[in-house]
Parts: C-alpha cells; structure tokens; sequence
C-alpha cells in the first residue's frame, strides 16, 4: 500500500523548484505545527527559500503550483537530541566521533562536534527522506561530566551541515555522571558547580587563569573559557538527567547561578515534578518511548510522562538520548503518535495530534533559539514536508521534502540497494544474481 501511494505521486515529487522560484503548495491540509488545528484546503507560497504566507488564499500569479492533492502538509521534523552525523558503526572507532575517552585527552567541556560532523553520513539520507530536516546534535560524554559543545544541523545537501556551531554545552549528571565522576552524584555535582565556579574565575581574570591546572585550577583554560558563556547564560547548559531528585538538584542550582539556562534532557521521572519544572521555567528534551524502569533512575518511568508535563505547563520537546540516537530520529512521528495513543488508553495521559506534532516541530525550535524554523508561518525557512497520509500513522510516508526551499532527493543507500537487487528487475542486477 505504501508504494502504492508513493508511485502515485511520483509527478509531485518530480516537481523540483529552484529555490528562488515561487513555489504554492496548493489543495493541502496544513498543519503548521503552531498547535493550531489544521486547514483544510490550505495553499503553503514559499519563495527564496522562506514562506511568504500560509493560509485558505490561492497561488500567487506566475507561480510553480504544486498540488498536493488534499495531502498532510507540515513542517521538516527536528531531531530535539540526537548524535547524527556524528556516527556510523557504534563499534568502530574510525567511525565514532560522539566522544574522547582516551588517555592523554585533556580537554572536556571545549570540545565542539562542529570539526567531526559528516555531512555525507549515510544516516543523513536515512533520516531526511523520513521528514527530518535539523537535528540537535550532541557529543557523549567521556572523562568528565562536561562532554562538550554541540551543534543544529540542516539535513540539506551542503559541505558544511552546521547551521548553528557551540549551541550549547552538554552536561552528563545522573547514573552515568555518578559512574564518570567516580562512583557518585555528590561528585558529579561538585564536579559541575566547580567547573561554573572556575568559570566565572576565568571570566573575571583570563589573563590569572593562563596556567591552568598548574595554577590551583581543575580545568584547563580552554574549558575554563568554553563554559564562561555557559555561566553567563548566553549558551544553554543541555543537562541529562532521568531521576525526579536529580531534576530538582538541577532546578536549586539556578539559586547559586541565577544566569545559568538549563535544558533537561531524558526526564523519565519529570513527570513526578512537572509542576515546579514549570515553576522554573526550564524546558524539557523527553524521550517520548521511555515506560520500563531499565535503570534504577527510571523507577518511576511511565508513557504518560510526557503528557502530564505538558498538561503542568512544562515547555517539552521530543528526542532520543542513548536510544538509537545516531541514527533513527526518523522515528520521532512515530513516537509523537504513541503519545496521542497512550492518551486513548484507561488511565493514561497523552497529548492533542496538534500538540504531538508541534513536539518535534516547532517546540525544539523555541527552545534552541531557532526563530526563523519550526512551523509553517510567514518568514520561516522552508522546510516543508507532503505526507502521503496522517504524518502521526506508522504507515504514512513523505512524498516530498523540502529544507531551505529546495526539493532534496527520497534516495538513500537503503532506497538504492532495494531498487538495484529487488527480484523483479533482473535487468538492473549484478550478473552473478541474473537467473
């Protein structure tokens, strides 16, 4: 069924416009990713790469019509935590660059993925022909608790995958901060507040903090100055924990750092403490699939997590720490739509489609900074994506993806063996498969 539906759209993802042309995607159901409810019979007008306007009105005179023949149209999926590009083989060092946990590596929170991302990693295609067209991507943590800086990448075809380089520093506390730290949070957390302490050392004297460690200091003065923006407030500090203490231990560090910004990602037990995670205005990175209490931090895990901190107020976005997250973003519809699902269920507490869909779309986007993507409105970058059914089914697929205005291939390596070894085109095959 589902190449069914794709073979009968393939005019429409023929239709490949030049960023500059006037593009209207017309005869759409449009869901903006605001949160609003969805037009139908909506008309999408991109030019230049960004959208000129969203809403019931017609095509523009002189523009490329695209119509999408009463399909979902929404915007490009966010991966709110992911290691794309950072990772091939998990296995295979050559092809691992989430973290440096070797001997002789002095540096922790300076470090930045920027220098080893891979814009022609094979997961990139995997992950964009599902509808995913930016990702936060974030190092893993190695011989300390700051694992370094991350960045938002574009999934578009470009040499430099970057959009925005040192977003934020990423900061391992909880059980795997515990083990790195030596055994416990206690020194996970001394560890932190020591690191925003030397921090603001270095900030008010750089030039005392030349020498580094061989000056009294923990850190190096490189990471000294790479976590001074950090302490300031002028990055924010992505921090994992999963326990509902270890959250509120993150939440009373604002009172000894009033600038620090924190974001909190994973959050199994979030929902234990939704209501003062709202107080405090913090914004939540959840893994939406997190139900079973696989580790002693995630005793309290439900798939009603999510739900209940969205209905406490909490700002709440979707990713994937530690579950696949190099390579199967791509999966995040599906999780928004277990969200809507679990909500259904005797007991449980889900999320509106509406809402499910502005959880990897425009929530990620605000809370990263990113005013210009995240949702179909007047202004935004053109990251626009046709469904061939409801985006939040299993079942449904992109028929066309845009980022930045430009039409990008649904071609991976994946899409290419299947064409050239499928059993039904002898004619494209290898000599030695010829029967």
């Amino acid at each position: 069924m589902r190449l069914k539906a794709l073979l009968g759209v393939a005019a429409l993802a023929l239709a490949a416009p030049a960023m500059a042309q006037t593009v209207a995607i017309t005869n759409a159901k449009i869901a903006t990713g605001t949160g609003a409810a969805a037009i139908d019979g909506g008309t999408v007008v991109i030019s230049g790469g960004r959208i000129v306007s969203v809403g019931r009105g017609g095509a523009p005179v002189g523009a490329q019509v695209v119509d999408a023949q009463g399909r979902w149209v929404t915007p490009g999926i966010i991966g709110g935590f992911s290691r794309l590009g950072l990772l091939e083989v998990d296995a295979v060092d050559p092809s691992n660059d989430t973290v440096a946990d070797e001997d002789g590596n002095p540096f922790n929170a300076s470090l930045d993925v920027t220098p080893g991302l891979n814009p022609l990693s094979v997961n990139i295609p995997i992950n964009r022909i599902e509808g995913v067209t930016r990702a936060v991507v974030a190092p893993n943590a190695g011989q300390s608790v700051f694992a370094g800086q991350g960045a938002i990448i574009t999934l578009g075809d470009a040499d430099d995958i970057a959009t925005k380089p040192r977003a934020f520093q990423f900061i391992e506390l909880g059980e795997a901060g515990a083990d790195i730290a030596g055994g416990s949070r206690s020194a996970a957390h001394a560890i932190f507040r020591n690191g925003l302490r030397e921090a603001l050392a270095y900030a008010r004297n750089p030039g005392g903090y030349e020498g580094g460690k061989d000056r009294g200091s923990i850190m190096t003065a490189l990471d000294a100055a790479a976590l001074v923006p950090v302490v300031q407030g002028r990055m924010p500090a992505l921090i994992h924990v999963e326990r509902a203490s270890d959250i509120l231990r993150v939440i009373e560090l604002k009172r000894e750092f009033p600038n620090l910004k924190p974001i909190l990602v994973g959050v199994s037990e979030g929902w234990m403490v939704a209501d003062k995670i709202a107080a405090a205005g913090v914004p939540v990175i959840a893994s939406a699939m997190n139900d079973l209490p696989n580790r002693f931090e995630m005793l309290g895990a439900t798939q009603s997590n999510v739900g209940r901190m969205v209905k406490a107020g909490v700002k709440v976005a979707l990713g994937m720490i530690d579950d696949e997250d190099g390579r199967q973003i791509r999966l995040l519809p599906q999780h928004a739509g277990n969200l809507v699902a679990v909500g259904r269920l005797p007991g449980g507490t889900g999320v509106t489609p509406e809402q499910a869909l502005m959880l990897m779309t425009k929530a990620p986007a605000d809370i990263f900074g990113l005013t210009d993507t995240g949702s179909l409105e007047a202004g935004k970058r053109a990251d626009v994506v046709i469904w061939d059914g409801d985006p939040l089914e299993l079942a449904s697929a992109p028929v066309s993806v845009m980022i930045d205005g430009r039409q990008v291939p649904l071609t991976s390596r994946q899409t290419k063996l299947r064409d050239r070894y499928m059993p039904n085109r002898p004619d494209t095959m290898p000599v030695q498969y010829r029967r």
